[in-house]
């Protein structure tokens, strides 16, 4: 049963539940042939990927293997604006740093004294560039933070939470982390000395998994067997991507933003990447040649990358907005 879904604050009081939005931010992502815009049901040809009027077909530019080191397929993605690769994957207990082209530039090895080698679930890189992974055994997120006395870096822990897994940075430079067992996303910022300051809580989720960006500085959670849940700059809740725009989902995974203000998805069950714009139909970016799409990521030229767990690479494709 999903509960309600509240904001807890700086103080760690439940605010309780919010009061719905008004009727034209729901209405303003339903799609002309969804449930919420015409009561006629889903759109049938959104259950068949495939179709002309519902599909674009970005060209596959190429595909970037995983590091034989990974011992595994591809999980976290972050794509940095000077295209900068960065990937987890597998059991490797560091973060890999690629180019676009699939060379190796640097890896990352996660170790903390006193607890030894992690693997990281999950990447993002600030606007300040500074390099932050979940730890989802240990319950932690940690930055890589250089110091003259540890000029390579050393991973601090800026988080302890139940089950730390998708992370992203928000409009207003607040690091999110979904919290998979409580069925939350956390926000806060880092001070100079990388302590959290001003914590607060989305609450209410059924396993989040990953979080990206939403339009207008919201952002979108994906829920692993679910849907994907809308909020907007303040943390009001819009709807989730399934309700407003009759879209079915499998178990989506990965979730970005184009520089269009488009949410894409990445769905595993169904094996397609999905991208969603405010008051158009759900188009079907990719669907050929996926095996298990989680990670996704737009590079600085709008390429679309897929991190493709079960192929054990990572698909570039080409820009979809260059295809409208």
């Amino acid at each position: 049963m999903t509960g309600s879904r509240g904001v807890v604050g700086q103080s760690g009081c439940d605010s309780g539940p919010l009061p719905a939005p008004r009727p034209p931010a729901w209405t303003s992502w339903a799609s002309p042939t969804s449930t919420s815009a015409t009561a006629q049901g889903r759109c049938p040809a959104l259950d068949l990927p495939g179709g002309p009027a519902c599909c674009r077909w970005p060209r596959l530019l190429g595909q970037i293997p995983v590091p034989a080191a990974a011992t595994g397929g591809p999980q976290g993605l972050h794509c940095s604006p000077d295209g900068l690769l960065f990937l987890t994957a597998g059991a490797a207990p560091c973060v890999h740093v690629l180019d676009l082209e699939g060379r190796s530039i640097c890896h990352l090895p996660c170790y903390v004294p006193g607890v030894g080698a992690f693997v990281p679930e999950d990447v993002v890189v600030t606007a300040a560039g500074l390099v932050v992974v979940s730890d989802l055994v240990h319950g932690a997120v940690r930055a890589l933070q250089h110091t003259t006395q540890a000029p390579q870096g050393r991973w601090v822990t800026v988080g302890s939470f139940s089950a730390p897994r998708g992370l992203a940075v928000d409009a207003f430079g607040r690091l999110l982390v979904t919290d998979y067992v409580p069925g939350a996303v956390h926000s806060f910022t880092l001070g100079p000395d990388l302590a959290p300051l001003a914590p607060a809580s989305l609450l209410g989720l059924e396993g989040p998994c990953w979080v990206g960006l939403a339009p207008d500085g919201g952002l979108a959670v994906s829920e692993e067997f679910g849907d994907v849940q809308l909020f907007g700059s303040a943390r009001q809740p819009l709807g989730s991507l399934g309700d407003l725009t009759g879209h079915p989902f499998g178990s989506p995974a990965g979730v970005c933003t184009d520089a269009a203000g488009g949410v894409i998805v990445a769905d595993q069950r169904r094996r397609q990447v999905t991208l969603f714009r405010q008051a158009r139909e759900p188009i079907c970016l990719v669907s050929e040649g996926l095996r298990r799409p989680l990670g996704v990521a737009c590079g600085p030229q709008g390429q679309l990358l897929v991190a493709d767990a079960e192929d054990g690479d990572i698909k570039v494709y080409q820009s979809h907005l260059e295809l409208d």
